[in-house]
């Protein structure tokens, strides 16, 4: 007779269910390591074989780099008018004979080309495999100024060049009153005496009057004044802060022959005044 209550029912062991799942697990887990273990290896390898390869392109990279190759063998230095292209050569060869183009610091080439006299600004660059080119802009002298020191060429920033040569023909005239403090003000002036300057020097060409004109004094910058000869003899003529053709033009005319009796014109509204010669006692 059967059973109402479902006693007889079968059921799960508890004991039999805990072996199935730790049977389970056990696999898993297994199955996980075998993973890790395959996957492991590759990537150890593959690692290897990166490192050997990047060891064999650094020592073949250094080989190629540092061989004859490379070697210095010719600088081509263009641009230059004033400065010294022998000195820009000795440079690039100091630097470069013992690295070789291909290792060559051009940063440092070029820092130590910017210093040599008349060089403003230097591109250095590989003309592989064994030139080095340099491309020099330089400063361009636009005044002779007299210094304690002697009289020395200047660019249009103020910048002191190098003594100036007895013979410098693109350059005629010698300004004096150059203010040699080192201060805020005297760059400032110095700069409106080189504007000055080169007003001065361009309209005295267009007038062919450049070549007269031996010193200007802009010391007083409100009261420029232009010295030359005449009769053999220096004569000063004042000018005011404009239209210095036209004024030294008429200057000249008002003593042009008459230097050894007037040292001076001086400018005094409209009208200029000739100023009598000294007599020497």
């Amino acid at each position: 007779m059967a059973n109402k209550s479902g006693k007889g029912k079968t059921r799960v062991r508890p004991a039999r269910q805990s072996k199935d799942v730790a049977r389970v697990k056990k696999r898993s887990e297994g199955g996980f390591g075998e993973k890790f273990r395959g996957s492991i290896v590759p990537l150890v390898l593959s690692g290897a074989i990166l490192l050997c390869l990047s060891l064999f392109v650094f020592f073949t990279y250094n080989r190629a780099t540092n061989s004859n190759f490379f070697d210095l063998s010719s600088v081509e230095v263009g641009g230059v008018d004033r400065a010294s292209k022998s000195d820009i050569e000795k440079i690039v060869k100091s630097n470069a004979e013992r690295t070789g183009v291909w290792n060559a610091d051009l940063l440092e080439i070029k820092q130590k080309i910017e210093k040599v006299t008349f060089v403003k600004t230097a591109a250095v660059s590989r003309n592989l495999p064994s030139g080095i080119t340099v491309k020099i802009n330089e400063r361009i002298p636009v005044a002779i100024v007299r210094l304690n020191s002697g009289e020395f060429l200047a660019d249009a920033e103020g910048e002191i060049l190098a003594p100036a040569d007895k013979n410098e023909k693109r350059v005629p005239f010698t300004m004096i009153g150059w203010d040699e403090t080192k201060s805020e003000k005297a760059g400032k002036d110095n700069l409106e005496r080189l504007k000055m300057y080169q007003k001065m020097f361009a309209e005295w060409k267009d007038y062919d009057l450049a070549s007269r004109v031996r010193v200007v004094d802009l010391a007083d910058l409100r009261e420029p004044k232009a010295t030359l000869e005449d009769s053999g003899l220096p004569v000063t003529i004042m000018l005011s802060r404009d239209n210095f053709g036209q004024q030294l033009a008429s200057g000249i005319k008002a003593i042009v022959g008459k230097g050894n009796m007037f040292e001076g014109v001086n400018l005094v509204g409209q009208n200029m005044i000739l100023v009598p010669r000294r007599k020497e006692n």
